[in-house]
């Protein structure tokens, strides 16, 4: 089983990308977002693979970050979700919307992503619900930009939040909870108490 490949970027197209580690191709798919994030051609990348194993092929899929293969294979977890579709979701959504919209079970986020309908949108978000990868947010975001789409009251909690040590995918979740609960006009220290409370159960 391949765990991590390291080599330079030969090809990157809609799907994937070839990779040369020492003269030898390996095809890696990978979500779209990753595919936005690589380096450029000829340039030194490192993945983390998640090798599967079929009776008629074998396949690499490739992620800048621990987070997104974790991310990766919980969305399997689900009827009806196979690679190319948690690929999908993984590419429309960023850690911190994925983990918000399964801790408010917003069906509607879920749904924007390819290959997902309506039912499969409410599976993802029910059975999701108490399964979201601890940390994952903040190294999907493959970056350290601010939380996308939360104000910023929002986003101060979540950073009080992971300042208490929390994950930020945690901690995301359980402001934008708060939020839903308390409403839009609601303060960055009582999103935050109620984040606690949250996270606390």
């Amino acid at each position: 089983m391949i765990g991590k490949l390291r080599g330079l970027i030969d090809t990157i197209d809609e799907d994937g990308m070839i990779v040369d580690v020492g003269g030898v191709g390996y095809l890696v798919s990978a979500s779209a977002r990753t595919l936005r994030a690589l380096p450029r051609t000829g340039e030194m990348v490192s993945l983390h693979i998640e090798t599967q194993v079929r009776e008629d092929s074998i396949r690499l899929f490739g992620f800048l970050t621990t987070a997104e293969r974790d991310w990766f294979r919980l969305l399997q977890s689900v009827q009806g979700v196979g690679a190319k579709v948690a690929l999908g979701i993984l590419g429309a959504l960023p850690g911190d919307a994925l983990a918000a919209a399964i801790a408010r079970q917003d069906k509607a986020t879920m749904a924007r992503a390819p290959g997902v309908g309506p039912k499969l949108a409410a599976r993802l978000v029910l059975e999701l619900k108490d399964k979201t990868p601890a940390g994952s947010a903040a190294d999907m975001g493959l970056s350290e930009a601010p939380l996308t789409g939360l104000p910023k009251v929002a986003e101060d909690a979540v950073l009080a939040l992971t300042g208490l040590g929390y994950a930020r995918a945690q901690a995301a979740a359980a402001v934008m909870k708060a939020q839903g609960a308390l409403g839009p006009e609601a303060a960055t220290s009582a999103l935050i108490r109620a984040g606690l409370k949250a996270l606390a159960q």
